[in-house]
Protein backbone atom coordinates (compact mmCIF):
# COMPACT_ATOMS: atom_id res chain seq x y z
CA UNK A 1 0.00 0.00 0.00
CA UNK A 2 0.70 3.64 -0.63
CA UNK A 3 1.29 5.37 2.62
CA UNK A 4 2.53 8.87 3.79
CA UNK A 5 2.20 10.60 7.47
CA UNK A 6 0.30 13.75 7.43
CA UNK A 7 -1.53 16.91 9.29
CA UNK A 8 -4.92 17.03 8.15
CA UNK A 9 -6.30 20.75 8.57
CA UNK A 10 -9.93 20.93 10.24
CA UNK A 11 -12.79 21.34 7.53
CA UNK A 12 -12.83 24.86 8.12
CA UNK A 13 -9.41 26.11 7.46
CA UNK A 14 -10.26 23.81 4.35
CA UNK A 15 -12.99 25.70 3.35
CA UNK A 16 -11.09 28.96 3.86
CA UNK A 17 -8.83 27.91 1.40
CA UNK A 18 -11.27 26.54 -0.75
CA UNK A 19 -12.64 30.00 -1.32
CA UNK A 20 -9.22 31.30 -2.44
CA UNK A 21 -8.99 28.63 -5.06
CA UNK A 22 -12.29 28.79 -6.26
CA UNK A 23 -11.17 32.39 -6.96
CA UNK A 24 -7.96 30.73 -8.75
CA UNK A 25 -10.20 28.23 -10.89
CA UNK A 26 -11.92 31.17 -12.79
CA UNK A 27 -8.47 32.92 -14.02
CA UNK A 28 -7.03 32.41 -17.33
CA UNK A 29 -4.93 29.82 -17.80
CA UNK A 30 -6.59 27.59 -14.71
CA UNK A 31 -8.03 25.05 -17.03
CA UNK A 32 -4.57 23.96 -17.69
CA UNK A 33 -4.23 23.12 -13.69
CA UNK A 34 -4.84 19.83 -12.73
CA UNK A 35 -6.53 21.21 -9.53
CA UNK A 36 -5.98 18.93 -6.52
CA UNK A 37 -9.44 17.77 -4.69
CA UNK A 38 -10.64 19.38 -1.62
CA UNK A 39 -11.08 16.14 0.34
CA UNK A 40 -7.81 14.77 -0.70
CA UNK A 41 -6.12 17.93 0.86
CA UNK A 42 -2.83 17.71 3.52
CA UNK A 43 0.33 18.82 4.42
CA UNK A 44 2.75 15.37 4.24
CA UNK A 45 4.97 14.99 6.73
CA UNK A 46 6.87 11.95 5.24
CA UNK A 47 6.31 9.81 1.90
CA UNK A 48 6.97 6.76 2.30
CA UNK A 49 5.58 4.80 -1.18
CA UNK A 50 4.86 1.51 -1.14
CA UNK A 51 4.58 -0.07 2.13
CA UNK A 52 4.39 -4.37 2.73
CA UNK A 53 1.70 -4.44 4.67
CA UNK A 54 4.11 -6.88 6.74
CA UNK A 55 5.64 -3.52 8.03
CA UNK A 56 2.47 -1.55 9.12
CA UNK A 57 2.25 -2.90 12.59
CA UNK A 58 6.08 -1.56 13.87
CA UNK A 59 5.24 1.97 11.72
CA UNK A 60 2.29 2.38 13.78
CA UNK A 61 4.02 1.65 16.73
CA UNK A 62 6.75 3.75 16.19
CA UNK A 63 4.36 6.71 14.64
CA UNK A 64 2.58 6.63 18.31
CA UNK A 65 5.70 6.63 19.45
CA UNK A 66 6.41 10.05 17.76
CA UNK A 67 3.26 11.61 18.14
CA UNK A 68 3.28 11.46 22.12
CA UNK A 69 6.58 12.81 21.87
CA UNK A 70 5.43 16.14 20.07
CA UNK A 71 3.38 18.74 22.08
CA UNK A 72 0.00 19.74 20.07
CA UNK A 73 1.07 23.23 17.82
CA UNK A 74 -0.46 26.13 15.95
CA UNK A 75 -0.34 26.78 12.53
CA UNK A 76 -2.65 28.58 9.68
CA UNK A 77 -2.97 28.40 6.23
CA UNK A 78 -0.75 31.68 4.49
CA UNK A 79 0.22 32.65 1.25
CA UNK A 80 1.21 30.27 -1.60
CA UNK A 81 4.47 29.57 -3.61
CA UNK A 82 4.95 26.90 -6.81
CA UNK A 83 7.51 24.47 -7.50
CA UNK A 84 9.22 26.08 -10.94
CA UNK A 85 6.17 25.11 -13.23
CA UNK A 86 4.21 22.54 -11.80
CA UNK A 87 3.01 22.62 -8.74
CA UNK A 88 1.05 25.27 -6.84
CA UNK A 89 0.29 25.62 -3.40
CA UNK A 90 -1.11 27.26 0.05
CA UNK A 91 1.74 27.65 2.52
CA UNK A 92 2.20 27.67 6.00
CA UNK A 93 2.63 29.96 9.34
CA UNK A 94 2.71 29.42 12.76
CA UNK A 95 4.86 26.91 15.02
CA UNK A 96 6.95 25.22 11.90
CA UNK A 97 9.90 24.43 14.27
CA UNK A 98 7.33 22.30 16.23
CA UNK A 99 5.85 20.70 12.07
CA UNK A 100 9.23 20.30 10.86
CA UNK A 101 9.89 18.28 14.11
CA UNK A 102 7.28 16.31 13.64
CA UNK A 103 8.05 15.76 10.08
CA UNK A 104 11.47 14.25 11.09
CA UNK A 105 9.75 12.30 13.92
CA UNK A 106 7.61 10.99 11.55
CA UNK A 107 10.49 10.07 8.78
CA UNK A 108 12.63 8.52 11.27
CA UNK A 109 9.48 6.41 12.60
CA UNK A 110 9.01 4.96 8.96
CA UNK A 111 12.82 4.64 8.51
CA UNK A 112 13.13 2.91 11.78
CA UNK A 113 9.95 0.13 11.09
CA UNK A 114 12.10 -0.72 8.08
CA UNK A 115 10.74 1.90 4.94
CA UNK A 116 13.43 2.52 2.64
CA UNK A 117 12.99 6.24 2.02
CA UNK A 118 14.68 7.28 -1.11
CA UNK A 119 16.00 10.57 -0.04
CA UNK A 120 15.96 12.81 2.73
CA UNK A 121 15.30 16.68 1.85
CA UNK A 122 14.88 19.57 4.24
CA UNK A 123 11.28 19.81 5.11
CA UNK A 124 8.73 22.40 3.33
CA UNK A 125 5.50 23.06 4.45
CA UNK A 126 2.79 22.96 1.76
CA UNK A 127 -0.20 22.11 0.90
CA UNK A 128 -0.71 21.67 -2.55
CA UNK A 129 -3.72 22.93 -4.66
CA UNK A 130 -2.72 22.10 -8.45
CA UNK A 131 -0.57 20.91 -11.04
CA UNK A 132 0.43 21.40 -14.46
CA UNK A 133 3.11 21.22 -16.57
CA UNK A 134 4.80 25.07 -17.39
CA UNK A 135 1.83 27.01 -16.07
CA UNK A 136 2.28 30.51 -16.11
CA UNK A 137 1.43 30.68 -11.47
CA UNK A 138 2.28 34.24 -11.68
CA UNK A 139 -1.66 35.27 -11.79
CA UNK A 140 -2.27 32.23 -9.46
CA UNK A 141 -0.07 33.46 -7.09
CA UNK A 142 -0.96 37.34 -6.87
CA UNK A 143 -4.35 35.57 -5.37
CA UNK A 144 -3.03 33.26 -3.13
CA UNK A 145 0.21 35.88 -1.68
CA UNK A 146 -2.61 37.84 0.51
CA UNK A 147 -4.71 34.90 1.91
CA UNK A 148 -4.41 34.20 5.79
CA UNK A 149 -6.81 31.23 7.18
CA UNK A 150 -7.55 31.23 10.43
CA UNK A 151 -5.19 29.69 12.98
CA UNK A 152 -5.87 25.69 14.09
CA UNK A 153 -4.31 23.71 16.88
CA UNK A 154 -2.58 20.56 15.47
CA UNK A 155 -2.65 17.76 18.15
CA UNK A 156 -3.30 14.18 15.67
CA UNK A 157 -0.14 12.61 13.14
CA UNK A 158 -2.42 11.27 10.86
CA UNK A 159 -1.14 8.00 8.24
CA UNK A 160 -3.06 7.71 5.14
CA UNK A 161 -2.90 5.44 2.19
CA UNK A 162 -3.10 6.84 -1.15
CA UNK A 163 -5.13 5.10 -4.25
CA UNK A 164 -3.68 6.54 -7.61
CA UNK A 165 -6.32 6.93 -10.40
CA UNK A 166 -6.50 3.79 -12.27
CA UNK A 167 -9.05 4.83 -15.00
CA UNK A 168 -7.15 7.46 -17.28
CA UNK A 169 -9.54 9.69 -17.01
CA UNK A 170 -8.34 13.51 -17.39
CA UNK A 171 -9.06 15.14 -14.01
CA UNK A 172 -9.54 12.18 -11.80
CA UNK A 173 -7.95 12.52 -8.06
CA UNK A 174 -6.40 10.00 -6.04
CA UNK A 175 -8.24 8.76 -3.30
CA UNK A 176 -7.08 9.03 0.23
CA UNK A 177 -8.36 6.66 3.24
CA UNK A 178 -7.13 7.65 6.71
CA UNK A 179 -5.61 4.10 7.78
CA UNK A 180 -4.31 5.72 11.53
CA UNK A 181 -3.74 8.65 13.76
CA UNK A 182 -2.24 9.41 17.07
CA UNK A 183 -2.94 11.95 19.42
CA UNK A 184 0.22 14.15 19.78
CA UNK A 185 1.71 14.91 23.16
CA UNK A 186 -0.80 11.90 24.61
CA UNK A 187 -2.20 8.50 24.08
CA UNK A 188 -3.79 7.64 20.68
CA UNK A 189 -5.68 5.07 19.67
CA UNK A 190 -3.58 4.19 16.72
Amino acid sequence: MRLFAAVLPPPERLDELGQVVDRLQRLPGAGGVRWTSRPGWHLTLAFMGEVEEAVVPELRVRLGRAASRTAPFSLRLHGGGHFGRRALWAGVAGDLDALRLLAERSDAAARRAGIAIEEHRRYRAHLTVGRGDGMDTGPFLELLDGFEGGRWEVAELVLVRSSLPVSGVRGEQPRYERVGGWALGGNGAG
